[in-house]
């Protein structure tokens, strides 16, 4: 049951299933080489893609040239593929348990398209044993075909990191897995075919899907120990960004920093792993003590900002507060699961004014999303700004423009402590 040199060959079609931030990148880059369908549910956002935009705004017209890639919702024309890559979101509810609507439907749809010899690679992120026990029955049922048998099976955990121009596909390691060792040697080669880093070939599919969880979870612990120690140097009465300087100097301390940890990997990733553990029957300690000081951290940043407006300039009810920033990261246009959104949530039920202003969030989106828009303009008279992400727009910004736009004694908190020893007039705070 080879596949590689068929694709190679272009007698057979690869398909890449979910066009969002991780798989259009896949898609595209493959589409240099290989013929290519791309397919997603939205018939909207498959329209951009077939006038060369991305929806995601990551990708620049330039980045869908030369491409052999047809953009498709139709389930006649994904039959066409062969070798089929499942890239959809796997987030989480509202109670943190992982929702596996998405990859569940996904595998519904190859179920209805698979045929004798065909491969399916999974890259959403899920916890091990996920693609084997939850995704794989869906697939032979619908089709009446076996894996192993009829078809093959993998799994390579994507790598895409949002906004990030260096660290892209071709140059990121790429770990793959396989149903048996001559599936995992197809699905290395296929990979290789774009990914110049070159891959890794793990042992088998649970390892490489817990390959993929403790990435996120070892980055979501570390950050919040940072920022629980912000807290505690907060008490002392020193600043946090001083303190990680100094310790950096030594050749072996790791260099995390403070902030909020929202998006759809760091803040979600560390829930799958636990929600399989307790499903073992062990309660994680470790893990989901960083998920609770990381989810709590919004509140920690509002109570900050209303208890500097009681002490230094009035009554919280009815001040005025800007926030900077709405998306979930820095100079993207991604909102899903940003805290910025649970910190004016906290701010509006302690009463203040709250205008949150963004130059790469779509105000549309945020309304579907959250109930409430950007708004329009920077304001005046302001009795806090929160610069909460530190877009390259808010980089430079001068103490008299921040002056401007504030009420006396307002305190300007800095998140990320890019203006940290940068203003002497405007009362200043940082995580």
């Amino acid at each position: 049951m080879l596949i590689y040199q068929d694709i190679i060959d272009k007698k057979a079609k690869l398909a890449v299933i979910g066009l969002g931030y991780v798989g259009l990148p896949i898609a595209l880059e493959f589409a240099k080489k290989v013929s290519v369908i791309g397919f997603d549910i939205n018939a909207k956002r498959i329209e951009m893609m077939k006038n060369g935009i991305d929806p995601s705004n990551e990708l620049d017209s330039s980045a869908f040239e030369n491409s052999d890639i047809v953009f498709t919702n139709s389930l006649d024309v994904l039959k066409e593929a062969r070798f089929f890559i499942v890239a959809v979101p796997t987030p989480v509810d509202e109670h943190n348990v992982p929702d596996l609507i998405p990859v569940t439907k996904a595998s519904e749809t190859i179920g209805k398209v698979i045929k004798k010899g065909d491969y399916v690679v999974y890259e959403s992120t899920v916890y091990p044993g996920c693609t084997e026990e939850d995704c794989l029955p869906i697939i032979e049922k619908l089709s009446g075909l076996k894996m192993g048998e009829d078809f093959k099976l993998g799994y390579s955990p994507e790598r895409i990191n949002p906004g990030d121009k260096e660290h892209t596909l071709a140059k990121i390691i790429k770990v793959v897995s396989g149903s048996d060792a001559g599936a995992l040697e197809e699905i290395a080669k296929t990979y290789e075919i774009v990914v110049k880093a070159g891959v890794h070939r793990a042992s088998c599919i649970k390892v490489a899907e817990a390959a993929k969880i403790i990435e996120n979870t070892q980055r979501d612990l570390n950050i919040a120990l940072m920022n629980e120690l912000s807290i505690i140097f907060d008490m002392i009465g020193i600043n946090t960004f001083e303190v990680l300087e100094a310790a950096g100097t030594k050749w072996n301390f790791l260099k995390f920093q403070p902030g909020l940890v929202g998006g759809h990997c760091i803040g979600v990733d560390p829930y799958y792993l636990t929600y399989k553990s307790s499903a073992l029957g062990y309660d994680s300690r470790v893990i989901l003590a960083g998920r609770v000081i990381n989810d709590e951290m919004p509140l920690y940043v509002a109570k900050k900002v209303v208890q500097h407006i009681i002490k230094h300039s009035k009554e919280a009810t009815g001040a005025r507060v800007l926030i900077m920033g709405a998306t979930f990261k820095e100079n993207v246009s991604d909102i899903r699961n940003s805290k910025i959104i649970d910190m004016v949530r906290e701010l509006r039920a302690f009463s203040l004014n709250v205008d949150i202003v963004d130059p790469h969030a779509d105000s549309e989106e945020l309304q579907h999303e959250y109930g409430f828009p950007l708004s329009p303009a920077i304001g005046k008279n302001y009795d806090a700004v929160i610069l909460g992400v530190p877009h390259n727009e808010y980089k430079d910004l001068s103490e008299d423009y921040l002056l401007s736009i504030t009420n006396p004694n307002a305190i300007f908190a800095d998140l990320k402590g890019l203006y940290r020893n940068r203003l002497s007039k405007l009362k200043y705070w940082s995580l």
